[in-house]
């Protein structure tokens, strides 16, 4: 601990010569200051910061309570201790009530005085550490603050960036690409004609270009998601017919044509879907189910109709996914590691499911995934029927139709 400094306030002189003397022996290194007036005590106290105060109760003019009140209005955390005289016990109780650290009562025991203020000096020398770790704690916790929005500044910079990029990149490769697939498709038409063996090389070819399409709508996606640009366009659609077009659609676009049975309602129903963007949902369900699945294993695709809402599932016989990787497949960029690709390209970037959850959450539905590792996988899209119009829509449409 440092040297003590310390002001004493009595109007007996020959006690502020006296109890300095008996501290400098006490307490080697210490300072002490003396006040014979309130008053005077009060400029002290004003330029200097001391570790402890010792101030008699009784002096004329200001007395001990008074410039007790005024310690704490100006150094609250300087201990004081106030001397009384012989039996005051009202008044030692009203200085404690008034915030001081401690009394001294007259005559008094020098032994005892130095005690109590070795321990005042103490707990000041305490408290000032403290707040010196507070303050230090406080401006570690600000650079702390100010070293967070700056990097989070500069990864909302590189974000956006990054989105730019992706935007960019994604248009200025789709267009060539198009017009890639366009010619690819003429000149497999005319091959065909021709009888050409070069047909199975152009069929690489175009399936080479089918996966370059899928990555830059995945791009595609993830900019519009990223710019709030990304809608749906619903409309009245048959559910059932819609499945089974999609179905026939992928089995016709890969090679060798993947063994789907389909498991339909005996009824048609409709729903409010944006087919182009549930299209896409279910055409990667059936990609992902064959990836992951051996060379003709069989595929389920079932449609199954409850009372508010619709499902279509889709299972596999897959390698399936191990449990506690299934909270973090639908992240972007992820791929769960450890499985392989059994059938296809592992061309991807880890966007499928994540879009996928994006176009059936605009949707009012949910997916939702069931897996076993070594057995396969069913993903369900869990999706809104409309609502049921109501007796007063029925007679209004009623009246809108019926002839004047």
């Amino acid at each position: 601990m440092t040297e003590a400094y310390i002001l004493l306030v009595d109007d007996d002189i020959a006690l502020l010569q006296a109890l300095p003397q008996a501290l400098y022996l006490r307490m080697p290194g210490s300072k002490v200051d003396t006040a014979d007036t309130a008053v005077k005590a009060l400029e002290l106290l004003k330029a200097n910061d001391y570790d402890a105060i010792v101030s008699d109760i009784k002096m004329p003019g200001m007395d001990g309570l008074v410039l007790l009140a005024r310690i704490q209005g100006i150094r609250p955390e300087t201990p004081t201790l106030l001397i009384t005289g012989h039996g005051d016990h009202n008044l030692a109780i009203q200085a404690l009530r008034g915030g001081a650290y401690d009394f001294i009562q007259k005559p008094i025991d020098r032994e005892y005085f130095v005690a109590a203020l070795r321990r005042a000096t103490q707990s000041r020398y305490l408290r000032r550490q403290v707040y010196a770790q507070q303050q230090a704690l406080e401006q570690h916790a600000k650079s702390l603050e100010m070293t967070v929005l700056e990097r989070t500044r500069e990864l909302i910079e590189a974000n956006a960036v990054k989105d730019e990029f992706i935007s960019i990149a994604s248009h200025e490769l789709k267009t060539p690409l198009a017009s890639l697939k366009g010619m690819a498709q003429l000149l497999h038409r005319r091959l065909i004609r021709a009888s050409s063996p070069e047909v199975a090389s152009l069929v690489s070819m175009e399936n080479s270009i089918r996966r370059i399409e899928v990555l830059v709508n995945d791009l595609l996606n993830i900019s519009s998601l990223e710019t709030g640009l990304f809608d749906l366009h619903c409309q009245r659609c048959c559910v059932v017919e819609l499945t089974q077009r999609l179905v026939d659609e992928y089995v016709s676009g890969v090679n060798p044509h993947p063994v789907i049975s389909t498991h339909f309602p005996d009824k048609d129903f409709e729903a409010e879907i944006d087919v182009e963007r549930l299209g896409q949902v279910v055409i990667n369900l059936l990609s992902n189910a064959r990836k992951y699945s051996v060379t003709g294993s069989p595929i389920d695709v079932i449609v199954t109709r409850q009372e508010q809402t619709y499902t279509i599932s889709v299972s596999d016989t897959g390698s399936g996914i191990p449990q506690e990787m299934l909270p973090f497949i639908f992240e972007r960029f992820y791929r769960v590691p450890g499985v392989e690709v059994q059938t296809g390209s592992s061309v991807g970037f880890g966007l499928g499911l994540y879009v996928s959850r994006q176009i059936v959450e605009r949707h009012g539905g949910r997916i939702e995934v069931e897996s076993t590792p070594g057995k396969g996988s069913v993903f369900s899209l869990v999706l809104p029927l409309p609502a049921a119009p109501t007796s007063s829509d029925a007679s209004v449409e009623d009246a809108s139709v019926r002839p004047s």
